[in-house]
């Protein structure tokens, strides 16, 4: 909570004292943890300030508990000075009288030294959690820590692999005790680098000379950055504001060994993360103040050094990127037009395929309609087609009835009527005749009789033939071959796999094809030979009638007689298929095909 960077007399340290006691608060609740942290750093080191954020936050999440958090900083430049650690101990006698602390965390080695000598004195029994980059010879009772070396050497590593045409380095560290300290260590760490690189240390230099030599560093050369706490000059300094004033005048890429140097001008290094010290430093403070022994706890020496390079720096100094090792953080990277837009590109791009879908969906319902209004036009063409045709044929029905009727009346009239009338002649004539004439009259009334049974039931067949009913269809056609034979025409009837027994409306059907097609054959075609094909299935029945005649025009033939019509109309009918081909010159073809199955013939009404 209170910072001490510099006390001066000593006689101001009972005052001090007095008044900071009286700020200290004497009581904590029993269900919170009370922690002193000691630094050895000023007090806006960013390693204080990470810790006096992270540490707490972290303690109290693994805790389930508030921790009361205390801070106190020992001025690094006058850390040796006894009677700036005697002043430092009164001090925070007086402050912590009444204080009572479940743990102290000594950060760095400064700190962890004044405890060492103090400890007993200020907070007698109070366990310990340090952290040193030291290794330590000697462990004071009751503490347990994190002790980790900082690698100085593994940046250098890195610089090589970033710049392999590197061949001279140039060390750069203050006058300071803690200055010197990390040279002593950068010369044996650095030590399996000089059968390859020149390094050059300089250490201890006056502000102005330092910048001067920096600025006039030889090509593929690089800086390493340690700690300037002093310059020669004796001037005193923050070691990352230092680090803020000689980048820019720094003639080649500079490279550091902790992450508080990143975006402050270095290219990266690996860096010493604070982060994970803060976090090594929480984990045995959790530890502890759970109730486990400090002394039980065995100090732990994790790897504190990340990769990291500052993408800013490598574009300044050309370093392609494909360089960087697999693994490294690349910090401060500008985002893509892709990742800046991204959100917005996103957006934009869902919009135009929502809008295209939509007018996708528009245009299909647009093409659907037009499609739909030419079915619906189409439609009624051929409902007006069938309507006109429906009226034709009614209007040639009609007249063929009547034509039926006259050719009906004409043969009972001209021929039947007739001939009875001679017949009724003869018999008369037979009644009254002497015996000596009635044979001759009796056989002419019989020859008259005959004729006229003749001529009615040749009437009667082409109305319907009594044959088709009886014996079948193959009998009645093979009838209709006779019949037809007494003309010029000669017919072939061939027929292969017949049921016996055929549905009487196909049998009809059938029948009257196949008549109406030789009559057209008779008078029409000219043709000399008709040939008729029966081919039978167990599913339908197939007839073709091909003839050698002089053919006709069938679009014709349709628009004007009443027999094709008739022939497709009923075929039609039973759902079968009807076919008709003829050229000029090249006779006539005729194909019907019938289904036997009563469902199958009857779908076409339903």
């Amino acid at each position: 909570m209170n910072s001490i960077v510099a006390l001066r007399p000593a006689c101001r340290v009972s005052l001090a004292a007095l008044v900071c006691s009286v700020l200290c608060v004497a009581n904590v609740r029993a269900d919170q943890k009370t922690v002193l942290i000691i630094y050895g750093t000023r007090p806006d080191a960013r390693m204080a300030v990470l810790a006096d954020t992270q540490l707490p936050r972290l303690l109290e999440r693994r805790l389930g508990q508030r921790v009361n958090r205390y801070s106190e900083h020992l001025d690094p430049t006058r850390s040796g000075d006894a009677r700036y650690q005697s002043a430092v101990t009164d001090f925070l006698r007086q402050k912590y009288i009444d204080q009572r602390f479940d743990l102290i965390i000594a950060m760095h080695e400064i700190a962890l030294d004044f405890l060492a000598k103090t400890r007993d004195a200020l907070f007698p029994g109070t366990p310990v959690v340090f952290f040193t980059d030291s290794p330590r010879r000697l462990r004071m009772p009751n503490s347990t820590g994190v002790v980790a070396e900082t690698n100085l050497a593994a940046s250098i590593a890195l610089a090589a692999t970033l710049q392999p045409a590197t061949k001279s380095v140039y060390v750069v560290t203050g006058a300071h005790d803690r200055d010197k300290l990390f040279e002593r260590r950068a010369r044996v760490q650095l030590r399996s680098f000089e059968s390859r690189l020149a390094i050059t240390y300089l250490s201890g230099l006056p502000t102005p000379e330092l910048k001067t030599r920096l600025s006039r560093l030889p090509d593929d050369s690089i800086v390493y950055y340690l700690l300037v706490n002093r310059d020669g000059a004796g001037a005193y300094f923050h070691p990352l504001e230092y680090l803020q004033d000689i980048a820019p005048v720094v003639k080649a890429p500079i490279y550091s060994w902790v992450d508080s140097g990143m975006g402050q001008g270095i290219v990266g290094g690996s860096l010493k993360s604070q982060q994970k010290e803060m976090e090594a430093v929480a984990e045995l403070a959790f530890r502890v103040l759970g109730g486990e022994s400090a002394d039980r706890i065995a100090t732990t020496s994790p790897d504190l050094h990340v990769n990291q390079v500052d993408w800013r720096q490598l574009r300044r100094w050309g370093i392609p990127e494909s360089r960087v090792p697999a693994g490294t953080l690349v910090m401060f990277k500008a985002p893509t037009a892709w990742e800046r837009y991204k959100v917005y590109f996103l957006f934009a791009l869902t919009l135009v395929i929502a809008e295209t879908a939509l007018v996708t969906v528009l245009l299909l319902q647009r093409v659907r309609r037009r499609q739909a209004e030419q079915q619906v036009l189409a439609s009624q063409a051929k409902l007006r087609t069938s309507y006109d045709r429906i009226r034709s044929l009614y209007s040639r029905l009609l007249k063929a009835e009547d034509a039926t009727r006259v050719h009906i009346a004409r043969e009972l009239h001209d021929d039947v009527s007739q001939q009875l009338a001679l017949l009724a002649t003869d018999l008369e004539l037979l009644r009254t005749a002497p015996r000596t004439e009635t044979a001759g009259l009796a056989a002419q009334a019989s020859s008259r009789a005959q004729t006229i049974a003749r001529d009615v039931h040749s009437l009667a067949y082409r109305l319907y033939p009594a044959t088709l009913r009886v014996l079948g269809l193959v009998p009645a056609l093979q009838a209709l071959q006779r019949e037809m034979e007494r003309s010029v025409i000669v017919v072939n009837l061939v027929h292969e796999s017949i049921p016996e027994t055929l549905p009487q409306d196909v049998t009809l059907c059938v029948f009257r094809v196949v008549q109406e097609a030789l009559q057209n054959a008779v008078k029409y075609s000219g043709a000399r030979e008709v040939s008729v094909s029966l081919d039978g299935t167990p599913h339908q029945l197939q007839v073709t009638i091909a003839d050698d005649g002089v053919g006709f025009d069938v679009g014709a033939a349709l628009g004007k007689g009443l027999g094709l019509v008739s022939m497709s109309e009923r075929t039609e009918a039973l759902n079968g298929t009807f076919e008709i081909n003829s050229a000029s010159g090249a006779g006539s073809r005729l194909v019907m095909s019938v289904p036997l199955a009563a469902e199958a013939r009857l779908s076409a009404a339903g």
